[in-house]
């Protein structure tokens, strides 16, 4: 059976060393986030992950979601266990304490986060989806709104959905044809079918709150035309109370390759009353603070499940006995060398850890500037962290993702056989973390938002953050003779990007199929650097906390033995992602349409 260990001393590396916190000091989230508090829900979220979630995860797997008369039934210890989760005031750890909320900053949710979908992605899925509903409503919703939907919300008592796709729909919604038509009373009546719908029936909550896309009568055709309203699963009294069903309902649960104990539903609305949501035709833009929050955290669920898989691994590997060292036996005294011996083991697990911990860092590190851009007191802050976050949406989301495969995949390697049985529980992650390089924008699109949109929004501004940051830890870095072997393929890195930014820049304004043809590997190109910007900042934090004596030193030593792999083992691929995106649109295009045809 597989097993999880919260990495909890690596987030506290990252808290108290590698992160700069000094402009978030002044900030109202970080009135109680004191060392010690940060440290004590680490501890927490640790414990809930490790005892009550990973245990439940492979029941999950087995027992899947039951649809029963139009309702859903979770695996068995889900609903204690999300009892366990609310109980515990993990869904209010960074909302606003106004609608009862504890209010600790966001980045400290991060940790949370990875943690729970280590453990179990499917739970993970409901309260993750409840926090991008209430973002939405904190952010777009009416007084009357908040006051009436965020506080159970914030409790946990009720559960958020966003409903999105259609049947002839998934990522062009200017193609929707859900209906609202306005009542009288300012309500609307929603009409149309809903499918992929995440969390769209339980039995966890007493209430179900839709985000729900639809259109009006007149609306402008496409996106243009997109409105957004409320839909609970049961009306709701002027005084929280809950009243009758709501003209919603689950037709119906899909059949998945992993992930089973997530219920992904299609919602059938017939002339359900719901209420606008922000102005109309606006829904889009409004949505899209769920969508972007969602992206982040698909990253963040992606790198968890990366971890569970690469702990797994390890720990095989130090176990498993067969043949010996190239070198020579290292264990004479058994009959074989445990595999993790093998060079080519080695390789496996060392870009698993590269991985893994270099993403850690940038996810946090991204976290702290989205905490600046929504609470900061200083405007010129605040656009400063929003173009970083905008800027790495697509590539935590597209990069950490393509990790939590890729490692998955590894780490069933590293097991040989006994990976692709269920009993080790390899396989499982394998199967559950595919999903992650699929839903909130497939990769490929994440790919075409950070070429089509992020290179050259705002005029170059976005771009330019993040050669912002870079030339400031260069500048701080660049005396450090024993940064050297860190900070020079870094910055070599970063002049290869900023070139062929440049070069794709303009090939893509003479035809936007380069565009196209190049975002992928433009993506996977800025991802790397923008590790090699982790991994820096890493060996110097390291080193920095060896010299004063804190820190374990083994933990430390590992920490720059990892930075040394990735900027000798890995980072070079930017080499080859250059050439390959400078060879253009041509080889990618060459076929005619016809020439796909099968016979």
């Amino acid at each position: 059976m597989p097993s999880y260990h919260a990495p909890l001393e690596d987030f506290r590396f990252l808290y108290h060393e590698y992160l700069d916190l000094e402009d978030c000091r002044t900030l109202p989230s970080m009135a109680e986030a004191t060392p010690d508090v940060i440290d004590a829900v680490l501890d927490e979220a640790a414990r809930l992950s490790q005892e009550i979630l990973q245990p439940l995860n492979e029941v999950g797997d087995r027992q899947g979601c039951r649809f029963e008369d139009h309702s859903v039934r979770l695996p068995e210890g889900f609903r204690e266990a999300y009892g366990t989760y609310i109980d515990n005031g993990w869904t209010g750890l960074t909302t606003d304490p106004e609608y009862g909320g504890q209010g600790l900053p966001s980045f400290v949710g991060l940790a949370l986060s990875e943690m729970i979908n280590a453990a179990n992605p499917s739970f993970a899925a409901y309260p993750g989806l409840t926090h991008g509903a209430y973002e939405v409503l904190h952010a777009h919703g009416t007084d009357a709104q908040k006051q009436r939907f965020l506080p159970p919300m914030v409790e946990g008592r009720w559960t958020g959905t966003m409903n999105l796709t259609e049947p002839q729909c998934g990522t062009d919604l200017g193609l929707i044809r859900t209906r609202a038509e306005p009542n009288d009373d300012g309500t609307y009546r929603i009409t149309g079918t809903k499918i992929w719908i995440s969390a769209g029936e339980h039995d966890l909550a007493e209430n179900i709150v839709h985000l729900v896309l639809a259109r009006l009568p007149g609306a402008p055709e496409g996106t243009r035309g997109i409105s957004l309203f409320v839909v609970p699963k049961h009306f709701v009294g002027d005084d929280g109370s809950l009243g009758e069903r709501n003209g919603v309902t689950c037709m119906g649960i899909d059949h998945k390759m992993g992930m089973k104990a997530s219920a992904t539903c299609e919602m059938q609305y017939e002339d359900a009353i719901g209420e606008l949501v922000g102005e109309e035709n606006r829904g889009l833009a409004a949505m899209f603070t769920m969508m972007n929050a969602a992206r982040l955290v698909t990253g963040i669920q992606g790198l968890g499940m990366a971890d569970v898989a690469l702990q797994n691994a390890q720990n095989f590997a130090l176990e498993r006995l067969q043949g010996r060292s190239l070198d020579g036996p290292r264990y004479p005294d058994r009959p074989a060398d445990p595999i993790i011996v093998h060079p080519d083991v080695r390789r496996m697990l060392m870009i698993g850890r590269a991985s893994v911990e270099g993403s850690r860092a940038l996810g946090l590190y991204t976290g702290v500037q989205l905490e600046l851009e929504q609470n900061h007191e200083d405007a010129g802050v605040r656009e400063a962290a929003g173009d970083w976050v905008a800027l790495m949406t697509p590539i935590i989301k597209a990069w950490f993702t393509d990790v939590g495969s890729d490692v998955a995949n590894l780490a069933m390697q590293v097991h040989g056989g006994a990976g692709y049985i269920v009993d080790t529980g390899v396989e499982q992650f394998v199967r559950d973390v595919r999903i992650t390089q699929i839903y909130e924008g497939t990769n490929g699109v994440q790919a075409l938002d950070l070429v089509g949109r992020k290179l050259v929004a705002n005029k170059g501004r976005t771009l330019k953050s993040f050669f912002a940051h870079a030339e400031r830890l260069l500048e701080r870095t660049a005396d450090a003779t024993e940064l050297a072997e860190f900070v020079g393929p870094f910055a070599e890195s970063v002049q290869r990007l900023q070139a062929v930014s440049q070069w794709l820049y303009g090939r893509m304004a003479k035809n936007p199929l380069e565009a196209g043809a190049a975002s992928s590997d433009f993506l996977r190109m800025f991802a790397l650097t923008a590790m090699a910007f982790s991994w820096t900042g890493i060996a110097e934090a390291a080193l920095r906390a060896r010299a004063a004596g804190r820190g374990r030193r083994a933990y430390l030593d590992g920490k720059l033995a990892t930075a040394r792999f990735f900027m000798q083992k890995m980072l070079p691929d930017t080499l080859a992602l250059d050439a390959k995106i400078r060879a253009g649109a041509d080889p990618v295009m060459a076929l005619s349409e016809s020439q796909f045809e099968i016979g």
